[in-house]
C-alpha cells in the first residue's frame, strides 16, 4: 500500500509539473489566424465628416451623431515571421468609424504588425508591418524598434493586478493601463483597467479658415487629442471583454489655449453588448481550456503532495513496528 501511495504521488507531481512548465508554455498561445470582427458604438458625438462635392469632399463638423466602429482582425499566414508553430504571429487590423445616419467615414486605419504569441506585445523586425491612415499610403516602421510598441490586442496570458503598457493608435505611443479593479460580467471575473491621457498635441494641420471661424482661406492649427480608456480584462487569457473610451480632438491656432480652439471630435464609444456577449462565450471557453494547463498542476500537486506523505509515513512505520514471537 505505502509502494503504492508513494507511486501515486511521484506520477501526480510529475504530471503538474509537466502539465504546468511544458504544455502551458507550448499551448498558451495567440492563433496565428484570427478572424473577429468588434462593434463599438456611441451617441450623442461631436465629429468631423466629409461631405462628397463632386470629386472632391468639404470637411464639416457636425454634433449629436450616432456613431458605429467596426474592427476586423485576421493573420497573414505567408508573411516571413508567421512560421507554423512559431512563436511569432502577424496580424491585421483594419478600422472604420462611421455616421449610423449618412454612412459618411469619420475615420479609419489599416495596419499590419507582428506580436509575440504569448506575452501578446509587438514585436521586430515585422516585414510586412506597416499603417495606412489614408487609403495609398503606407507608414513603415522606421529601424529595429516595433512600430506599435507594448500591447494592442489583449493582455498576456495569466493577466496581474498591475500596470501595463497598452499601445495608443492616436497619440502613436504607449499608456500605462493600470490596475482599477475586479468586476464580474456575465459570469466572467474580470481585471479593469484604465488609461487617460490629457490634452497633447498629435499633429499640425492646414485646415478652411472656415472650419475653425477664421477669416483666412487657409489656417495652420495643431491637433490636440485627449482620452479617457476603460478595458475590462479576463485575467486567465488576456482577452479584452469589454472597452470603454471616451476621447476629444481639437484644432487650436497659435494663439488659443486649451479649451479655445474648434473641437473636431468629443465623444464616447463601448463595445456593444452583443460584441461583450460574444467575448465573454469565448474567454468561458478559452479559460476553461486553460485550466487544465494552470488549474489541475495545482490539484495535482496537492493530491501527489498528501499521498507521497502518506505513503512514506507508511513505509517508515511499517518498518519500524515491532515483531513478536510466538
Amino acid at each position: 500500500m505505502s509502494l503504492t501511495l508513494i507511486g501515486l504521488g511521484v506520477f501526480c507531481i510529475a504530471g503538474g509539473l509537466l502539465l504546468r512548465f511544458y504544455a502551458y508554455p507550448a499551448l498558451a498561445k495567440i492563433p496565428q489566424n484570427p478572424d473577429t470582427m468588434s462593434v463599438a458604438q456611441g451617441s450623442g458625438v461631436t465629429a468631423l465628416v466629409y461631405v462628397p462635392e463632386g470629386p472632391t469632399a468639404r470637411p464639416e463638423i457636425r454634433r449629436g451623431l450616432n456613431l458605429t466602429s467596426r474592427t476586423y482582425v485576421s493573420g497573414d499566414l505567408r508573411a516571413p515571421e508567421s512560421k507554423p508553430n512559431g512563436d511569432v504571429v502577424t496580424w491585421n487590423e483594419a478600422s472604420e468609424v462611421r455616421d449610423d445616419s449618412t454612412k459618411l467615414v469619420v475615420n479609419g486605419t489599416v495596419r499590419q504588425l507582428c506580436l509575440d504569441r504569448f506575452t501578446a506585445q509587438a514585436v521586430a523586425p515585422c516585414s510586412n508591418g506597416y499603417l495606412e491612415k489614408e487609403k495609398g499610403n503606407r507608414e513603415k516602421a522606421a529601424g529595429g524598434a516595433p512600430q506599435f510598441p507594448g500591447l494592442n490586442f489583449k493582455f498576456p496570458f495569466d493577466t496581474r493586478k498591475e500596470t501595463y503598457k497598452w499601445y495608443d493608435l492616436s497619440l502613436g505611443t504607449t499608456i500605462d493601463a493600470k490596475f482599477d479593479g475586479e468586476e464580474e460580467i456575465d459570469g466572467v471575473e474580470v481585471y479593469r483597467f484604465r488609461q487617460t491621457a490629457p490634452a497633447t498635441q498629435i499633429d499640425t494641420r492646414a485646415v478652411p479658415g472656415s472650419l475653425i471661424g477664421k477669416p483666412e482661406p487657409t489656417v495652420r492649427a495643431g491637433l490636440y487629442y485627449e482620452v479617457d480608456r476603460t478595458l475590462w480584462i479576463e485575467p486567465v487569457t488576456g482577452a479584452v471583454i469589454k472597452a470603454k473610451q471616451w476621447s476629444k480632438q481639437e484644432l487650436r491656432t497659435l494663439d488659443e489655449g486649451p479649451g479655445q480652439g474648434t473641437t473636431v471630435f468629443d465623444g464616447t464609444m463601448e463595445l456593444t453588448k452583443d460584441t461583450v456577449a460574444k467575448n465573454v462565450a469565448t474567454a468561458k471557453e478559452n479559460s476553461s481550456q486553460m485550466w487544465l494547463l494552470t488549474g489541475l498542476p495545482v490539484i495535482l500537486w496537492i493530491v501527489g503532495g498528501v499521498a507521497l506523505l502518506v505513503g512514506i509515513l507508511l513505509l517508515v512505520t511499517g518498518r519500524q513496528r515491532p515483531r513478536h514471537s510466538f
